[in-house]
């Protein structure tokens, strides 16, 4: 019987690995979207979280008050300001949405 990783993977599969030197993808959703008039920035040179954002509202100064209020998702994950930035990585600005 074949078992399944943590993430549900089936078992012998591998996670790809981040490319060295990679960019990482900042992805903007709804008013992010909106603040920086892009879907997406691919910035060089972001050890954490909080560079890839300091960064991202040095480009774009209006994202700073919905980056404040913002979930932040690091390939899939949520995370924090200290969080590494892996070369390759995907982070995901959701500023809080409306629902009714």
């Amino acid at each position: 019987m074949e078992h399944a990783h943590d993430d549900g993977r089936p078992a012998g599969t591998r996670m790809p690995q981040p490319r060295a030197g990679a960019p990482v993808t900042l992805r903007y959703w709804a008013g992010a979207r909106s603040a920086t008039g892009v879907d997406s920035d691919a910035l060089h040179g972001c050890a954490t979280v909080a560079d890839a954002l300091a960064e991202a509202t040095r480009l774009h100064p209006g994202l700073a008050p919905v980056a404040a209020v913002s979930s932040l998702l690091l390939d899939g994950r949520p995370a924090g300001g200290d969080t590494a930035l892996p070369p390759g990585s995907v982070l995901e600005v959701l500023p809080p949405f409306a629902g009714g």
